[in-house]
């Protein structure tokens, strides 16, 4: 194929890498739910079957079985810290983004005390604010970073306003799962680190758009699914090494003396699934070789160009969904109203007035449309917005192996059920 510079995504290319296309259930499914986690390729499948087949034994022992899976398990973390430009040891792999969080708010704890100041927003998906939250019960002070409830935005003077000398940290999200606005980490972290605070960035539903750079954002911690990047059902946590070091063990007491992904990681890591992100990292350099010919590059600087052709077709698919949305004044869309130079993911909430969105839905799904209604885990965001939290919006969710065909048959399913 033609491998210049100016290329688009090889979408038949993409949809060859994912068998469920071809499954005899999935394949009359046109899929809208990735936010709620993702398919994954056969690099993945191949990897996590052949670890179960050849090394599903305790890992890090001598013999050679066991030593495969503590190779391969510790490879699985390495690609992915390099995919987001971090080193091994700053990278925690848990079960969940909410186990994560929750660990990080204890080890934490001997940072903020009783009247110390947390900044959450009521932009996001629980999973991130929950656990700082909690910390109210021991005195610390939560103060809302609150969106703009016409735009569903949140504004940095908002945030400047709630800064002071007892803010200890602040929790946001990068990109919102509902609202579908990708927020400028890069300047939050900034404002945050001028006031001598510290920022945790969710990154869930932004990761699959496009693997971020932690150190160029500056972010102090980082979190995201890889269930919901191609991969197993595990949370990733970044932190930069100088914090994770200094916080105390939250696992057993004889490993009190062991790097921080395993003192900030109780129980530890799964070990054929984090294994298996092998076949996440093998994936994306499919991808990279099938439409670049430069294969010298470093791991980092293939996933930015990666990055950049999915964009590209993402920015496609979310503007053909949204250029018909806005022309039904029945329908509210929640945040931006186009998407343009990444300002947004190809995540679009709406709710239609005079129909639940569960009634949508069902409709919907009645279409061989993949697709859910609900709050989906954010419900302070639409009580900010007024919509009912249990009937939520239906949220429409693509990622790069979607097609323009599918974004035109969900449109002409809902022109017949609006």
């Amino acid at each position: 194929m033609n491998r210049q510079e100016n290329i688009e995504l090889d979408l038949n290319f993409v949809r060859e890498q994912f068998p469920t296309f071809k499954d005899n259930i999935s394949k009359h499914i046109n899929f809208f739910e990735n936010a709620g986690g993702s398919y994954v390729p056969n690099t993945v499948i191949e990897r996590l079957n052949n670890f179960m087949i050849q090394t599903k034994v305790q890992p890090y022992a001598d013999f050679e079985s066991s030593k495969i899976a503590g190779e391969q398990m510790d490879e699985g973390v390495k690609l992915f810290a390099e995919m987001i430009n971090a080193d091994f040891k700053e990278i925690i792999m848990s079960g969940s983004t909410t186990m994560n969080m929750y660990v990080l708010s204890k080890a934490l704890s001997n940072i903020i005390k009783s009247g110390d100041e947390i900044i959450c927003t009521n932009q996001d998906h629980e999973a991130n604010i929950g656990s700082w939250r909690k910390l109210s019960e021991r005195g610390v002070i939560i103060k809302e970073w609150r969106v703009d409830e016409k735009t569903a935005e949140l504004e940095i003077n908002d945030l400047k306003n709630l800064l002071s000398s007892k803010t200890k940290l602040v929790a946001v999200t990068h990109t919102s799962n509902i609202v579908g606005t990708n927020n400028n980490i890069k300047k939050i972290a900034d404002i945050v680190h001028n006031n001598n605070s510290l920022i945790v960035a969710d990154g869930v539903s932004y990761a699959p758009h496009g693997f971020p750079d932690v150190k160029d954002l500056d972010v102090d911690f980082y979190s995201f699914s890889t269930y919901k990047t191609f991969g197993p059902h595990l949370g990733l946590l970044y932190g930069k090494y100088e914090i994770l070091k200094s916080l105390p063990n939250q696992n057993h007491e004889f490993v009190k003396d062991e790097i921080p992904n395993i003192t900030l990681n109780p129980g530890g890591p799964n070990h054929e699934e984090t294994a298996c992100l092998i076949g996440v990292s093998e994936y994306f350099d499919k991808l990279y070789k099938h439409h670049f010919s430069d294969t010298e590059i470093d791991h980092r600087k293939r996933i930015v160009k990666i990055n950049h052709l999915i964009a590209q077709h993402e920015e496609k698919l979310a503007n053909m969904l949204l250029n018909f949305l806005n022309t039904k004044k029945n329908i509210r869309i929640i945040g931006k109203k186009n998407s343009y130079n990444k300002n947004r993911a190809p995540t679009i909430s709406f709710t239609v007035n005079g129909k639940s969105s569960k009634s949508v839905c069902d409709d919907l799904v009645n279409n061989n449309i993949g697709i859910r209604n609900g709050n989906f885990y954010a419900w302070r965001i639409l009580k900010a917005l007024n919509i009912d939290q249990e009937d939520g919006v239906v949220r429409a969710s693509m990622v790069h192996y979607n097609s323009e065909n599918e974004v035109k048959l969900l449109i002409n399913a809902l022109d017949k059920v609006l």
